[in-house]
């Protein structure tokens, strides 16, 4: 009895966590949800925010350039033979031995640097370095944001055909019902029956690729979004919406907010820094140093005076140390030059980008004007091609149409129909763009 009630228990217990996970994993995965997933467990977002880390490490490395230095250190000697000279005392020679058998010592050394201009520019330049990480971060996220964005509509817009041709094999169903009663009757050839076979067969093999291509697509969705592949998702049908109008349209876009723009500034800043660096150079350095050090030597074993015989004795010195570069070669010179070079690269580097982020909004414009009229127009082709379908599928079952005309027009209404969708995808994308250039990509994932 104990251990069916323990068996019972368990159950209750693997039925209780389950539950809430396969709740989870039938929940559908709207846009906003997706992008929130991705924003937290991609992998390259994770690597940026770790440079962020690594960044002000950076900073404190070069910070402690400027910060005093303070070393110890210790010895212990043994002489078995102890060294001995010679010494002229009023013309006698005579041997005389220096030292003990047993020598210690001890000490500290403290230094300081009181001025170094490439120490102080290389702290400038670290912390301009952090700030760059966060930048780099910060672009990572926007281009995570964009392509897990257009891959969400990619399976939105392939679930969607799935539809279509799900529809179209229902509607060639009934036909193929038709024709085979009328074969049966004596009313249709053969070669008909075939054909509608034939159609049908087309239409499974079709469905059956675009099955595999969502398959596809929503694991590349999953995999940016940093998810395991083996995770079943549902995307809501209603996320692909219609178009009716354009959204508001600027002659020209402000690209200050653009994180392209923040790290071209941050860059000049860097090579500006880099520059500044080179010309410290030049500059004398100035440094403060000490050190006190306390010896002990004895004929027995001794360490820092432990013998009572050893004698002991301290010495320290403080000093300043002053160098001045006079002469390298022009190696100063050189880099300084090359650092120029660098800047004036970064200036061309400037208005090529700005002239392709504003590039991009044009073009975003364009696309967006050019699939809003597409969608205007695959939309009444589409719902012409169903009327065209409707009324031959009639027209057939009165006799009045040929299974011919049937046919063409029910893969008119295929045509159509992804068209219309495919137009929908198409203006997606270029909406996704056009709120990329505006700089305001973060605000799908609000």
């Amino acid at each position: 009895m104990l251990k069916v009630k323990m068996v019972k228990l368990m159950l209750i217990l693997i039925t209780g966590i389950a539950l809430p996970q396969l709740a989870a994993a039938q929940q559908q995965l709207t846009l906003k949800n997706a992008l929130t997933f991705a924003l937290q467990n991609n992998t390259k977002l994770r690597k940026a925010k770790l440079d962020i880390e690594g960044g002000r490490y950076k900073v404190e490395e070069v910070r402690a350039q400027a910060l005093p230095t303070l070393s110890g250190t210790a010895g212990l000697t043994y002489n078995p033979i102890i060294g001995q000279q010679v010494v002229d005392f009023g013309g006698q020679l005579q041997t005389l031995k220096f030292g003990q058998k047993w020598n210690s010592s001890a000490g500290v050394q403290l230094s300081q640097q009181l001025f170094n201009q490439q120490v102080f520019t290389g702290l400038q330049a670290a912390k301009s370095s952090e700030e760059y990480y966060n930048l780099t971060s910060q672009l990572t996220e926007e281009q995570i944001i964009e392509l897990v964005a257009n891959n969400y509509y990619q399976v939105l817009v392939n679930r969607q055909q799935l539809n279509v041709i799900d529809t179209n094999i229902k509607n060639v169903k009934v036909v193929e019902k038709i024709v085979s009663n009328q074969y049966k009757n004596g009313l249709a050839r053969k070669i008909d029956v075939d054909r509608i076979n034939v159609n049908l067969t087309n239409l499974n093999t079709q469905r059956e690729q675009v099955i595999n291509g969502i398959t596809q697509l929503e694991n590349q969705l999953k995999f940016s979004m940093g998810m395991p592949v083996s995770t079943p998702i549902s995307l809501p049908a209603t996320e692909l919406t219609e178009v009716t109008q354009l959204p508001v349209l600027t002659d020209s876009v402000d690209l200050t907010n653009r994180t392209e723009v923040k790290l071209l500034d941050n860059q000049d800043k860097l090579l500006a820094l880099q520059r500044k660096a080179y010309v410290a150079e030049y500059y004398p350095s100035l440094s403060l140093s000490g050190n006190y050090t306390y010896s002990s030597q004895s004929n027995g074993f001794d360490f820092l005076n432990s013998n009572a015989t050893a004698i002991g004795f301290g010495s320290s010195a403080i000093g300043l140390s002053l160098k001045v570069p006079i002469f390298n070669g022009f190696l100063t010179r050189s880099k300084i030059r090359q650092a120029n070079v660098n800047i004036k690269k970064a200036q061309e580097d400037r208005k090529e980008s700005t002239n392709s982020l504003n590039l991009a909004y044009e073009n975003a414009k364009i696309q967006l004007r050019n699939n809003l009229n597409t969608i205007n127009s695959q939309r009444k082709n589409a719902n012409l091609a169903q009327e065209i379908y409707k009324s031959t599928q009639n027209n057939y079952n009165n006799g009045l149409a040929s299974l011919t005309d049937l046919i063409d027009t029910e893969n008119a209404l295929t045509e159509a129909q992804n068209s219309y969708t495919q137009a929908l995808l198409n203006y997606k994308v270029a909406e996704i763009q056009l709120i990329k250039s505006n700089g305001n990509i973060k605000s799908l994932v609000q």
